[in-house]
Order: structure tokens, then C-alpha cells, then sequence
């Protein structure tokens, strides 16, 4: 019994002759090719970001200094994303190809414009800062409507009715110790 189980043994051992510290050796090379794969596509991300960033020069040139609502900027994180203003920026899609202009809102992510090519997300955003602007002036120029002054009536003295209290205190305390000098 021993010896057929040791020439199953030397049957496996001989069709893969690969030890643990091999087979370490390449799930550690074949991890490295996939993170080098995953980095790769990573730069390629922020290259064709930055191929937009550089289309989006000129419409930022043509903002005035005083207008300080867009802070424009690649973030190099998990994601990395091309910021327009606050709330709104540009994402690679899944296939990485795709540019996606996406805004956060308060009921959650809108995608304003979704293309392959850089001129049509330069038009999306180009119309997204012309009515960011438009918004600003709006909120500027809109002056608050005058409320009416509301005048209150006097409210009356509450020396009064702390008085009434006191003495109303003081009768019910006197008549309580009259009761109990009667009754004894």
C-alpha cells in the first residue's frame, strides 16, 4: 500500500515539478504585470485629460480676473478627474476612451455631456461656464426685497403678576399656619 501511494506521489511530482517558493516567484511577477497594466492605463487617463486641459485653455483665458468661480485642475487620486469648478468635472469613462462632463448635485451625479471627442466636451463646458456666469451676474445683481418693519406691542409689566403671586403665596402659607394653630 505504502509503495503505490509513493509512486502516486512521484506521478505528481514528476508532472509538476514546481515548488512553493516558484510559484510565489511568479504570482509575484504576475501581480507586478497587472498593477504595471493598471498604472499604464492610469497615465493614459490623465494624458488625454490633460490633452483636454490644454483644449480648455483658451476658454479660460477669456474669463475675467474678478470672476473667481472655476478652479481649474487635474486630480491625480484613485479616479482621476479634470475639475471645472466645485461641483462639476471631467471623468474617463469605463472604456477609458470616452470623456464624461459629469455634475454633482444634491440629488446626485448628472452627466451633462458624454463624448470620444475633445471639441464636443470643449462645447459642453464652454456652455457650462457661460451659465455658471450668467447665474453669478443674476445672483449679484438681485437685490434683496425690503421687508416691512414689523412693530410689536409693548408686552406688559410681569411685575404684576409676580406680585399677585407672592401675595397669593403669602395668604395660602398664613392661612395654612392659622389652620394648624386651631388644631392643636
Amino acid at each position: 500500500m505504502s509503495e503505490a501511494s509513493n509512486t502516486a506521489t512521484q506521478a505528481v511530482s514528476d508532472r509538476h515539478p514546481i515548488r512553493l517558493r516558484d510559484a510565489l516567484r511568479q504570482a509575484r511577477i504576475e501581480a507586478a504585470d497587472r498593477t504595471g497594466v493598471v498604472v499604464d492605463l492610469r497615465d493614459a487617463e490623465v494624458a488625454r485629460l490633460e490633452i483636454l486641459n490644454d483644449a480648455l485653455e483658451p476658454l479660460f483665458a477669456q474669463i475675467p480676473d474678478r470672476v473667481d468661480l472655476f478652479d481649474r485642475g487635474i486630480s491625480q487620486g484613485e479616479t482621476p478627474r479634470l475639475w471645472i469648478d466645485v461641483v462639476a468635472h471631467v471623468v474617463m469613462g469605463r472604456d477609458k476612451r470616452i470623456y464624461r462632463f459629469v455634475q454633482d448635485t444634491r440629488f446626485g451625479r448628472i452627466v451633462i455631456a458624454e463624448s470620444h471627442d475633445v471639441t464636443d466636451i470643449v462645447d459642453a463646458v464652454t456652455d457650462y461656464v457661460a451659465r455658471r456666469m450668467v447665474e453669478r451676474e443674476h445672483a449679484l445683481v438681485a437685490t434683496p426685497e425690503p421687508q416691512a418693519t414689523v412693530s410689536e406691542k409693548p408686552r406688559p409689566s410681569r411685575f404684576w403678576t409676580f406680585a399677585l403671586g407672592f401675595i397669593a403665596g403669602a395668604l395660602a402659607l398664613f392661612a395654612l399656619a392659622l389652620y394648624a394653630s386651631l388644631q392643636s
